[in-house]
């Protein structure tokens, strides 16, 4: 599949791997991706975040993916409905770290020996991907480019989706930026 990925995306895809590295996580995620599409300056998807407001709000987005997971990947949402009914995520993290240390529901594995080699795309990534070579073949576009990346994000359930809908960025805001011939201004 990756041979139908433009350069930008082949970045994204790289860039996601090196996320995934540096937090020491096991596999890379839909989260990573996002991510290295933050990070990227060139390319569609880059337009399109800058255009919604996005570049100068990234910190923000890396911020609320960073709290998630100190909270093992809970989305605000996901800790919200708890609170419904009467688990408090904020005092069970605080719990864990207290005898564990700062970050131990993170699920990161530094320090525990991992093994050499590449590390494998967690399911997040891998129906982000293929979400991405969907929707480039449903709009008979021969290459899957950063900009499919992108909106696969914003229309999986799961927390790439929510914090960048958080922030205005929806699949048709992205759309509308894209191939919609205007730019369309972030919620």
């Amino acid at each position: 599949m990756f041979e139908r990925f433009t350069k930008d995306a082949r970045a994204v895809v790289m860039g996601a791997v090196e996320h995934a590295e540096g937090a020491g996580a096991g596999s890379v995620d839909a989260e990573h991706l996002l991510l290295a599409l933050l990070d990227r300056e060139a390319g569609r998807a880059s337009f399109a975040l800058a255009a919604l407001g996005l570049a100068e709000r990234g910190e923000a987005v890396r911020e609320a993916l960073s709290a998630a997971r100190r909270r093992a990947g809970l989305s605000p949402a996901d800790a919200e409905a708890l609170a419904g009914l009467g688990i408090d995520v904020s005092e069970i993290v605080a719990r864990v770290e207290e005898v564990h240390g700062v970050g131990a529901m993170s699920g990161d594995r530094r320090g525990k020996g991992w093994r050499s080699g590449r590390r494998p795309f967690g399911q997040g990534a891998k129906e982000t991907l293929e979400k991405a070579l969907r929707m480039a073949v449903a709009r008979s576009e021969r290459h899957i480019g950063d900009e499919h990346i992108l909106l696969a994000l914003t229309v999986r359930p799961g927390l790439p989706g929510e914090v960048l809908a958080d922030q205005g960025v929806t699949y048709e805001s992205v759309l509308r930026v894209l191939y919609g011939g205007g730019e369309a201004k972030a919620g």
